[in-house]
């Protein structure tokens, strides 16, 4: 019966209580070209939004209080086809800031019910349920509309703070829609910084990104792995990352670095979260030539 009470509580603090522990992670990554003034990032991924998360929007909206210089949204933004209006609600004051974004696979399908169990069975031995076509172009033209560049197999220098990032993005790997090949080549060495972006953080193609001179690649998917436990880590990262990547920044290779965004969602049909709360980023950026924490100096709980 202990164990049985126990179980009934941990699964009601997960459902009931941590998935809604809106958390800001900040991190401080030394990656900018030397002499280079910092440039403050919010990195938002993982929304799931459906019409009804009203403190979500809430929260998410907040973060502009924040005052970032540049805005990476790395894609799942929707669970619902008629959440576009509750995404724009939600993002809506720093729409108004620079902004890149790529989709993930819950821009373009809907979740459908699912064992639970699979989301711990290895990657290769799922195969893929698509629900219902969902409306990603309708947010991707409102996204645009606002001044938010569009990474899907693009390559693009943008003006943050009055200086040059240099952008290059695909499509989801997690689907396979990933053709790096429409942006291959090196990164242009001129600009303040070379940043890499895409929903799931495949390592083929993390590795592209590191060989063709990338200082920083920014990615979504994992919901840190969603289900952690504590002294352990993450138990799976529902790509080929592994699980000691499954949030939060590390170094790829000998030059860039990865960060990784635990989301602020779940899938509705599995919405719970464990030693995982729901977050956003603001990284700091700063000059390879200025000594950083590399690693996140705090977690906040936001007011709801």
């Amino acid at each position: 019966m202990g164990t049985v009470a126990l179980g009934a509580a941990t699964l009601g603090y997960a459902a009931g209580i941590e998935r809604r522990h809106w958390t800001l992670r900040t991190a401080e990554l030394p990656v900018l070209n030397p002499g280079s003034r910092p440039i403050k990032v919010l990195h938002v991924s993982d929304l799931h939004m459906l019409p009804g998360h009203v403190s979500k929007q809430r929260w998410v909206a907040a973060l502009d209080e924040l005052d970032p210089d540049f805005v990476v949204n790395t894609g799942d933004n929707l669970s619902h086809h008629q959440a576009v209006p509750s995404v724009l609600r939600a993002l809506g004051p720093l729409l108004d800031r620079p902004g890149v974004f790529v989709f993930g696979s819950n821009d373009y399908y809907a979740p459908k019910p699912k064992n639970p169990a699979r989301y711990l069975m290895p990657k290769g031995s799922k195969k893929r349920i698509h629900g219902e076509h969902l409306p990603w172009r309708d947010l991707r033209a409102a996204f645009i509309e606002h001044g938010w560049v569009d990474l899907t197999h693009v390559r693009r220098t943008v003006e943050v703070a009055g200086q040059d990032i240099f952008c290059a993005g695909v499509d989801d790997p997690h689907l396979r829609r990933d053709r790096y090949t429409d942006i291959s080549g090196p990164a242009d060495r001129t600009a303040t910084l070379r940043l890499g972006v895409t929903h799931s953080p495949e390592p083929r193609v993390l590795d592209t990104f590191a060989a063709d001179g990338y200082d920083l690649v920014m990615a979504g998917h994992t919901h840190g792995g969603q289900l952690r436990v504590p002294g352990y880590g993450a138990l799976v990262t529902n790509c080929d990352l592994d699980r000691t990547r499954a949030r939060g920044a590390s170094r790829w290779g000998a030059h860039m670095w990865l960060h990784v965004s635990a989301g602020l969602g779940t899938s509705p049909f599995a919405p719970v979260r464990f030693a995982c709360p729901p977050e956003a980023t603001l990284l700091t950026l700063v000059a390879r030539d200025k000594a950083p924490q590399t690693t996140p100096r705090q977690l906040r709980k936001a007011v709801r």
